[in-house]
């Protein structure tokens, strides 16, 4: 079985499904060559619990889990199929690594996990399951739940930390007629700490970056990339897809973790 490598992936607004863009662009030519994955597992920040649990049907539905954009949005259909015999090889893993994990056979895949993959895996043909975020979740238990789920990469599983690098819902939502600076600021400033393995700055970037507490008035959007850094373990090489800021404020950029890869011309920063 094939190691894959792991994915932080800003996943925008729910309208990155109809207007893919640059970032679009990005994972789609990432999709065309990496190995088909066993299967993908994704943490999104739009699937918050109490505890842990897993997705464990066998056709998960498409949510959407959105309101007040285009019609067309709500038609979209992600129809790939769940993995419940791995759902609980998921759950043992986080067992082990001391979580208490359960399975959840009634949930289907949020907008953080299907619109992403509709442009990295547009066929839909690799199972998909979810692993929900704890309330309670903070950086260092982020890294925690990485380093449990680590294990899956060399059993070809892609794990997917789904958030986004920039998160002001509330200057979203007005509406900015050019882009923000300090979104790019904040943004070069993860990628340097990202590119040189800073794990502890990176664990502590919402307290110590330029512009924090705007970029991301709430953590939950920036969790993800902390899943992903404990899951690669160890730095690893890491190939940055600067996806550009959509609606003036959201960093669309993404990192791919992996110990070799081959160059995606024309896409990366």
């Amino acid at each position: 079985m094939h190691s894959m490598p792991t994915l932080f992936v800003s996943h925008g607004a729910p309208t990155f499904a109809l207007e893919p863009g640059r970032a679009g662009a990005q994972l789609a030519a990432l999709g065309g060559i990496l190995a088909k994955p066993r299967a993908v597992v994704v943490v999104s920040p739009h699937w918050m619990s109490r505890g842990l649990s897993v997705t464990a049907t066998a056709q998960p539905r498409t949510i959407h889990d959105f309101g007040g954009f285009d019609p067309a949005l709500y038609d979209i259909e992600y129809p790939a199929p769940g993995d419940p015999a791995l759902a609980r090889r998921v759950a043992d893993l986080l067992q082990g690594g001391g979580w208490n994990a359960s399975l959840d056979a009634g949930r289907g895949i949020d907008h953080g996990a299907w619109v992403p993959l509709l442009h990295l895996l547009p066929r839909a043909d690799v199972p998909v399951l979810q692993v929900s975020m704890p309330h309670d979740l903070d950086a260092a238990s982020a890294l925690r739940l990485g380093r449990a789920l680590s294990p899956l990469a060399q059993e070809g599983v892609l794990l997917l930390g789904s958030g986004s690098l920039t998160h002001n819902l509330y200057e979203f939502r007005q509406g900015a007629s050019q882009e923000a600076a300090y979104a790019r600021e904040f943004a070069h400033w993860i990628r340097a700490a990202v590119r040189a393995g800073d794990v502890a700055r990176l664990a502590g970037a919402l307290d110590n970056a330029p512009h924090a507490a705007r970029a991301h008035p709430t953590d939950e959007h920036f969790l993800p990339l902390l899943v992903a850094l404990g899951a690669a373990r160890e730095p690893l090489p890491v190939t940055v897809l600067d996806g550009g800021i959509e609606h003036g404020v959201l960093a669309m950029e993404s990192y791919v973790f992996a110990s070799s890869m081959p160059q995606l011309e024309g896409v990366t920063a």
